[in-house]
């Protein structure tokens, strides 16, 4: 009987040990993945393709970020808080370039893998930045506009926030390429939006009344873009003033279809969250992912709206993967 009980002590030690075993092996790395902003659907298509790669490789994605795309303390506290914790990866994606240099550079001397996308940053302290060709998509911005008022006459900007790499680098390729390839066209004006349509909306209609001769606007990012068509619309000159925007929502495809814009540069933030995970996932398993990954912008018409393609690129299945409403 003695030797019995002992042999069934044995047995609930061993067990037990393993158990205890198998729950430290199933342990999920965790990747800490923070926006400029959770509000815009940019943002939240960003996330389901977080959550999407988070789900393929069986890791945890912690999704944490301001409100808003100007509260720069608060996006630092967050990258802090995650670096404090000591995630396995950092996804980041910079309100400012500058405001999280000091952050990066303590996640690196901690040895936590730093993956950096949507909008770059001054210091060097990271694996990969990836994002769109935002430089490239200001270029074609300027292009199509030019193409839209038929090479000459004025056309305006409402650009983003100050420090704002990607869309500085938008705003950057949109005016290199009307200086140098569009003599006849001026840009008679440039207001920001401050990340914010109602602000971007007066910006415009500033913009509008100053120059009721306008040809053509050019929108950097989605809420410049509609604060834009919100007051063209508002003002009566859906159709009549060229409207070229960047970036996509329900709302801004609406306006596709109705008129008020005559083209949109999209970009592919589904695709972009998922890399951003993807690569620190390489990363813990022993592959470096390159140190700049660029990934096309697109241009979208009205008659583009039933390709297949560009179906699934404005459409990403974001409650799928959120509990986005």
């Amino acid at each position: 009987m003695e030797a019995g009980v002992r042999n069934r002590a044995a047995y609930i030690l061993i067990a037990s040990l393993s158990l205890l075993a198998s729950c430290h092996g199933v342990k999920k790395k965790r990747i800490a993945v923070i926006p400029k902003a959770t509000s815009h659907i940019f943002w939240l298509s960003i996330r389901a393709g977080a959550e999407a790669a988070a789900q393929k490789f069986g890791v945890e994605m912690i999704w944490n970020g301001p409100p808003q795309e100007t509260e720069y303390d608060r996006q630092m506290q967050i990258v802090d808080s995650m670096i404090a914790q000591h995630v396995d990866g950092l996804a980041v994606a910079a309100a400012e370039r500058q405001a999280l240099n000091r952050s990066l550079d303590r996640a690196a001397q901690l040895g936590i893998p730093v993956t950096v996308f949507d909008s770059g940053v001054d210091s060097t302290n990271y694996m990969t930045f990836i994002a769109t060709n935002n430089y490239e998509g200001g270029k074609m911005a300027a292009r199509e506009l030019a193409r839209l008022v038929g090479g000459q006459g004025s056309v305006a900007m409402v650009m983003h926030t100050p420090g704002s790499q990607s869309t500085m680098d938008r705003e950057r390729g949109f005016d290199e390429v009307m200086n140098a390839e569009f003599p006849k066209i001026q840009v008679v004006a440039r207001q920001y939006g401050m990340s914010d349509r109602s602000k971007a909306m007066g910006a415009a209609e500033n913009i509008l009344t100053a120059h009721p001769d306008l040809n053509g606007i050019f929108a950097s990012a989605e809420p410049s873009s509609m604060g834009v068509t919100l007051a063209l619309k508002s003002r009566g000159l859906a159709g009549k003033v060229k409207c070229v925007t960047f970036d996509s929502s329900d709302q801004l495809i609406e306006d596709l279809k109705s008129g008020v814009i005559d083209t949109m540069v999209v970009q592919d933030p589904f695709r972009i969250g998922f890399e951003a995970v993807k690569t620190l996932v390489d990363k813990l398993n022993g592959i470096t992912s390159p140190k700049q990954i660029d990934l096309p912008a697109r241009l979208v018409a009205k008659g583009d709206l039933d390709k297949p393609d560009i179906h699934e690129l404005l459409y990403p299945d974001v409650k799928k993967y959120t509990n986005a409403p």
